[in-house]
């Protein structure tokens, strides 16, 4: 699945652990032909259903994924993808992946997420989801099984994380596509 110049990169952590900002600006430094597969809009906002086990996402995730790769796009998706609940999907686009795949567990601790959670610009988010879902939704160390993730730690930059990250996937050597 995709050609072998695509580069798929995976971002996971809880609430607040700074994966959409990472992906953002993964896309902002790279430029075009990134495709960003947030776990969040297409749960929320497309189905607007739960995160359940099983749930009607885990599949939308994983075929838009792999149409972006097939349609040449680098990926980049993020998410808090429990690794319960998505590891199975997430390990076998891993493993479909013909390019170079690089996967990353964002680990932030609980208090720090409080901190960074009452930073989010969106007020109406921010009136809806309070401590106690944030600490419902906490998983401690949630990774993906035979080390296929590299643990970024709290005390990582946001520039600091991009840039391992683009070094370590190759997108810092490859020139964007104009689309």
């Amino acid at each position: 699945m995709g050609p072998s110049d695509t580069r798929l990169i995976v971002l996971r952590g809880n609430s607040a652990s700074g994966k959409s900002s990472v992906a953002a600006c993964l896309r902002e430094r790279y430029g075009r032909n990134l495709a960003i597969v947030a776990q969040d809009n297409l749960r929320r906002i497309v189905l607007r259903e739960r995160d359940r086990p099983g749930g009607a996402n885990i599949g939308l995730i994983d075929l838009t994924a792999r149409y972006a790769l097939d349609n040449g796009f680098h990926v980049v998706i993020e998410g808090i993808l429990y690794a319960d609940r998505y590891g199975p999907m997430l390990l076998d686009l891993v493993r479909a992946h013909q390019g170079v795949t690089r996967c990353y567990y964002l680990d932030v601790p609980f208090e720090q997420t409080l901190l960074r959670h009452a930073t989010k610009p969106d007020a109406e988010y921010l009136a809806h989801v309070n401590e106690g879902h944030l600490r419902d939704w906490y998983r401690d160390k949630d990774l993906l099984p035979d080390g296929l993730e590299t643990v970024v730690p709290a005390a990582s930059s946001l520039d600091d994380t991009v840039q391992q990250i683009l070094s370590e996937s190759g997108l810092n050597g490859i020139a964007p596509i104009d689309r």
